[in-house]
């Protein structure tokens, strides 16, 4: 943090020394382009007005603090000040705070004939309007998400809580951004020691500068070299309040639209907002086909790959023979095929995402079909594993939130399967089930409620009863647990 010393600049000031204080300050901020300064003489009373154009309002600046001032008639006072200005959020600063200031977008003025200095926050800049989030779109329910404006998105949390046991408590990461970091929960609701822990990560963080809220996902972790997501994530306000009725404790960064909530759990990206607008029925139902596809997504191209080196003789006979006859062309080996149609698809993606959208849709349309086609009329790769492939790649995003660690884990299966056959596959889903189930975070065990069982969790975990039957707090983290629904209801 920038630091003015009272005794270098601030001492004894008179109209000869605004100047140099002016001078001082604009050194501090290393002539910057953007810092303006305006000096005034009103009765023999020198005032100055230091502030950066680039992001305080112009207008407000203008009509609402140096022209009421200018046309004050009498000898200016900083009570004279503070009553012409108001309107705005005035404080009286100390002098090791003006660069502070200045930086998060006030106007700080001082006065010749005086010691005091105050700081008026006219603080603008353009914000997006918040829209649907393009990663969470819903069929029904809320269509709005969080933007890169923190004061937004409080609002949004704000108008979903009409109740003083939502808190908000803030502070700044980053020794060069001093990004603001806001801690969001229900008091009453939340165990303090989580949010007790949650502010002293956040505190140890030594880290030059915070862009957005992703930098902050892996420091806030037990296991931040795992390749487990640990920490949720959610653009959505409608689904971020939900977790803080749980219990939970939102981390809001300003500049990003990613709210973090902590503590996570495996189920809550199996869960979708869509689930709790719709028949609950209908929602179980949708719950098993991720699972099944998180399930094809991870093995798929693994078992494929065991069966068709390894285990060939368990396939039908009719089958086996139409791969036979498929693959019998292909130059590579079965392992080296699926390895090259997995990174096809994965460039394909890449490039989809990177490109215009109106040129990634056709990008990844004509690449999907035209290469998969001429490369199957080539002979380079066969239809079973162009299929296989393709099944697994649109498989794994029925969690999009899930979608880098399947991938990851896709990838080591496909190496256990050539490798290993039907039995490593076994062994290391065996093991991977173990290592999930010994990672926790915050006190919470990932695999919960399924692991350890919480029977009452499961109200809404795989299957989804009724929201008037899920009346008591989640058990699978710690919180001040109480009823949700009054039984007399």
């Amino acid at each position: 943090m920038y630091r003015i010393k009272s005794g270098d600049v601030f001492h004894n000031r008179n109209m000869k020394n605004v100047q140099k204080t002016i001078g001082e300050i604009k050194k501090k901020l290393h002539n910057s382009i953007d810092v303006a300064d305006r000096v005034i003489v009103k009765n023999g009373v020198e005032v100055a007005f230091v502030y950066l154009k680039s992001i305080t309002d112009n207008l407000i600046f203008s009509e609402a603090l140096f022209e009421p001032i200018s046309n004050f008639e009498r000898k200016l006072t900083f009570e004279d000040i503070k009553q012409l200005v108001k309107a705005n959020d005035v404080l009286t600063i100390k002098p090791d705070e003006v660069i502070e200031n200045v930086l998060k977008g006030a106007v700080v003025i001082f006065l010749s004939d005086s010691e005091k200095i105050l700081s008026v926050d006219i603080l603008k800049y353009n914000t997006r309007i918040p829209s649907e989030p393009p990663t969470s779109p819903v069929i029904m329910g809320p269509r709005e998400g969080f933007t890169e404006d923190f004061k937004t998105n409080i609002t949004l949390l704000r108008r979903r809580f009409h109740s003083d046991q939502l808190v908000f408590e803030s502070l700044f990461v980053g020794s060069a951004t001093k990004t603001q970091v806001i801690i969001s929960y229900l008091d009453g609701v939340v165990d303090k020691r989580i949010v007790k822990e949650v502010k002293k990560r956040l505190k140890a963080i030594e880290i030059d500068g915070v862009v957005d809220s992703y930098y902050l996902m892996t420091l806030l972790t037990n296991r931040p070299n795992s390749i487990l997501k640990q920490t949720g994530s959610s653009e959505k306000p409608d689904i971020v309040a939900a977790k803080m009725l749980e219990g939970r404790v939102a981390i809001i960064v300003d500049n990003s639209p990613i709210v973090l909530t902590v503590p996570f759990v495996f189920l809550e990206d199996l869960q979708n907002s869509n689930d709790y607008y719709t028949n609950y029925t209908y929602s179980t139902l949708l719950r098993f086909i991720r699972i099944v596809a998180i399930f094809i997504a991870v093995m798929g191209p693994g078992v494929y790959i065991a069966l068709q080196l390894f285990h060939y003789n368990i396939l039908p006979l009719k089958y086996l023979i139409t791969i036979a006859d498929s693959t019998q062309q292909v130059p590579f080996t079965p392992f080296i095929e699926i390895l090259f149609i997995s990174l096809l698809f994965q460039v394909l993606y890449e490039v989809s995402l990177r490109l215009p959208a109106y040129l990634g849709l056709a990008t990844s349309v004509v690449g999907a079909l035209i290469l998969g086609d001429t490369g199957v009329k080539a002979g380079l790769i066969s239809p079973p594993s162009v299929i296989v492939v393709a099944i697994a790649k649109i498989a794994l995003y029925t969690i999009p939130e899930q979608s880098a660690q399947v991938t990851i884990l896709q990838y080591i299966f496909l190496l256990i399967g050539a490798s290993l056959g039907l039995l490593g596959l076994i062994g290391g889903m065996i093991y991977f089930l173990n290592y999930a189930n010994s990672v926790e975070n915050f006190g919470t065990p990932y695999l919960a409620p399924f692991s350890p069982f919480i029977l009452s969790d499961n109200k809404d975990g795989i299957f989804k009863v009724p929201i008037d039957k899920m009346r008591s707090m989640p058990k699978s983290f710690k919180n001040n647990e109480r009823d949700r629904i009054n039984e007399d209801s």
